[in-house]
């Protein structure tokens, strides 16, 4: 379960807008991955803190606020999904 847009610190929602811009560039029709959910918080969170306590944390709270891939669920849309946690919306 993803948590409540009212809890999300400004490095979260940081961070998710940059993943949906990721994700937007490259290959947007292509199918999302569980894969890239997964693996793509921590090279964020560390691009932003470097190899510290700050980006694990960041990395939890970043995995915390993404819902899961939905069966045939393209990058593109699950991009607009995470623009969409970012700006607060109710899902």
């Amino acid at each position: 379960m993803t948590k409540p847009a009212s809890v999300l610190s400004d490095d979260t929602r940081t961070l998710l807008a940059q993943l949906a811009d990721d994700l937007e560039r490259l290959h947007p029709s292509a199918a999302m991955a569980e894969g890239i959910r997964l693996a793509r918080p921590l090279v964020l969170a560390e691009r932003l803190h470097g190899p510290t306590e700050a980006a694990f944390a960041a990395e939890q709270d970043l995995l915390a606020a993404m819902p899961p891939v939905r069966d045939r669920q393209t990058r593109g849309e699950y991009a607009a999904l995470l623009r969409l946690i970012a700006e607060g919306a109710a899902l």
